[in-house]
């Protein structure tokens, strides 16, 4: 999953890219309301991290913007402000969440893993296919209850399609969503950690559609 955390605070932002990186995200990362603007207008985030106070350009103008140029990737806003208006505001212009600061890490990385499986129309943290299993709080993966050992590359694509089951995702919109801007787009690396994946797990749930990408689904014997 791919994220952009704008924030103005040069300590704050780097907390909380390092944070999420942790987590096991790839994020991009923005210091101005014009900045973040752009980024978030031209490249496919999963979520955003937004600051209100920003210079520039504020937040809530760099949210509008975005809404009414049908971006519709998840926003958690984050502010000094903790009025009851100003969350009005935020919620109003098109944010998903709100956290007033300051704030623990934990509960920041919870609401991202919330916003991000409300906007794949899950309800739970832990995502299953026939007897694959991955939770997005602990961040493992298990088989039939044995747990597998993934690389963070591999996580990262497992978890993607796991968020998209059901549906084939091209090798585009993998690459721009596990990959930061300076990744070689030209590369084999997808196919690669596809071919890695499917020897850990050892059981067939993501199918190449030729042409097209992958799909991930339980196995025939398991529908």
């Amino acid at each position: 999953m791919r994220l952009l955390v704008v924030e103005d605070d040069p300590d704050l932002n780097r907390q909380l890219a390092s944070a999420l990186a942790d987590a096991g995200y790839v994020v991009d990362r923005a210091f101005d309301g014009e900045e973040g603007h752009y980024l978030g207008e031209t490249e496919p985030y999963d979520a955003v991290i937004l600051d209100i106070g920003l210079p520039k350009m504020d937040g809530i103008s760099v949210l509008e913007s975005w809404r009414r140029a049908g971006r519709a990737m998840p926003v958690l806003i984050l502010t000094a402000r903790d009025r009851w208006s100003d969350k009005v505001q935020g919620f109003d212009a098109g944010a998903d969440d709100y956290v007033p600061k300051p704030f623990h890490l934990e509960e920041v990385l919870a609401r991202v893993r919330a916003l991000l499986r409300r906007s794949a129309g899950h309800a739970k943290s832990e995502f299953n296919c026939g007897p694959v299993r991955l939770d997005t709080r602990t961040g493992r993966v298990s088989v039939d209850g044995s747990p597998v050992r993934l690389t963070s590359h591999e996580y990262r694509l497992l978890s993607y399609l796991m968020h998209h089951a059901g549906r084939v995702v091209s090798r585009t919109e993998l690459v721009e969503h596990l990959y930061d801007q300076d990744f070689d787009r030209d590369s084999n690396t997808i196919e690669v950690f596809v071919g890695r994946i499917r020897k850990k797990l050892g059981v067939d749930i993501i199918q190449t559609v030729r042409g097209l990408g992958y799909l991930l689904q339980p196995p025939a014997d398991a529908r």
